[in-house]
């Protein structure tokens, strides 16, 4: 993470902090030519403490001190030109703009030190979360991937909401999902799903193996977080888990209560809905019979929007939410990052430039797709003719539908 500049020097270290300085000097000088002009009896050296209290709002405690320092001398050279500094009123007014000046001084280095210590704990918090939300690859295997979040906490980088990617023997498996509740609790389940989806990609499970796994994984952290059982039962994660097949035009589908991605296809906009949705992820403990394997055509030229419900539920001033599939129509087309682009800002104008749950996009398009050779063409044993090419079929998880 980019850390600004560190003002609590003198000066700063920006142009703007330097040119800022010139309006106690002004303030100064100003009040020290018109006192020393100005009889006797009429006082203006108070208001020097303007000079300091400036200072603060923009430089840090060396520079405030410097000005509050310069302030004090121009008092003493007001006393001394008026009375000398015997008097007891110019005596009282260098003392009062010493301590004025000395604790402005002291809050502004403590405001410095607690500024410091925050932009420590968010450069950490950035690294942590840039860690466990890893930016989704741009090509990955057959596809060309782009993605978006957006935290609906201003202070964080990510919430509840996840996404990541991998590589199986034949396919791309890809998860999004969001996490039931908000703040670090919903980062910790994050991270959770997130690691046992990548740490599993090796062992090549299926579709719902790949389920099963993830919602014994929640069900165990929540047990072993010492949630009570009516907590347990309230957390879960509703997720979507695709198979992008290399050798074939398809895609393999597990939704576990999620918002249903949405297919562009030559223009038109379709929803891939399943027949037999499952329970959210950690709701209960997974059988992998409980999930069910759902085929779509997924061809090239096609995009395929997965998304969570931060999207579709983003309400604009007068509590509409936002049309996704109509947002989507309107789109002149392009790649996925030009679509991932186009909704940001889209929903970003809807809902007037932050969003109140946190939401995330991910945008797949295939890449060119070439179907396998055939056989060379063999003699039939019986009768003339040539052997009869098997059509593509995708891979079988168990419990799967015919593509769509």
């Amino acid at each position: 993470m980019r850390v600004p500049p560190d003002l609590t020097r003198i000066g700063g270290d920006s142009r703007s902090s330097r040119a800022l300085f010139a309006v106690p000097l002004v303030i100064i000088l100003a009040v020290t030519v018109i006192d020393l002009h100005m009889p006797p009896t009429v006082h203006l050296g108070p208001f020097l403490i303007a000079a300091p209290a400036i200072t603060a709002s923009f430089a840090g405690a060396g520079g405030t001190a410097a000005i509050g320092s310069l302030a004090v001398v121009a008092q003493i050279i007001i006393g001394v030109f008026h009375g000398g500094l015997e008097t007891s009123n110019h005596q009282a007014q260098i003392v009062a703009l010493f301590l004025i000046s000395g604790l402005v001084t002291s809050f502004r280095y403590a405001t410095d030190r607690h500024r410091r210590r925050l932009r420590q704990v968010r450069s950490v918090a950035v690294a942590a979360q840039e860690v466990l939300l890893r930016p989704l690859p741009e090509r990955i295997g057959e596809l060309n991937i782009a993605s978006l979040y957006l935290a609906s906490d201003e202070e964080a980088q990510i919430g509840g909401d996840l996404y990541a990617a991998v590589r199986t023997e034949r396919a791309t498996r890809l998860v999004i999902g969001d996490v039931r509740g908000k703040g670090l609790a919903a980062v910790g389940d994050a991270a959770v799903l997130i690691g046992a989806f990548q740490g599993s990609a090796y062992h090549n499970l299926s579709l719902p193996g790949i389920a099963t796994h993830l919602g014994s994984a929640m069900c165990w952290n929540w047990q072993q977080t010492g949630g009570d059982e009516r907590k347990s039962l309230e957390s879960f994660v509703t997720a979507v888990m695709l198979d992008v097949y290399d050798d074939g035009p398809v895609t393999g589908m597990v939704n576990c209560g999620h918002p249903s991605p949405l297919l562009l296809h030559k223009g038109e906009i379709a929803t891939l809905d399943v027949r037999e949705p499952a329970v959210p992820l950690g709701m209960e403990p997974p059988e992998e019979g409980d999930f069910q394997v759902e085929m779509f055509r997924f061809e090239y030229g096609d995009l395929l929007v997965l998304h969570t419900d931060g999207v579709v539920e983003a309400r604009d001033e007068s509590g509409a939410f936002y049309p996704l599939p109509e947002r989507l129509a309107c789109w002149k087309g392009g790649s996925p990052q030009s679509l991932v682009d186009y909704l940001h800002a889209d929903l970003l104008r809807h809902t007037g430039g932050a969003v109140n749950d946190d939401a995330a996009i991910v945008v797949i398009a295939r890449c060119a797709w070439a179907p396998p050779a055939p056989p060379p063409a063999t003699r039939s044993t019986r009768g003339s003719g040539h052997a009869r090419r098997k059509p593509w079929r995708p891979p079988a998880p168990g419990g799967t539908s015919g593509p769509r």
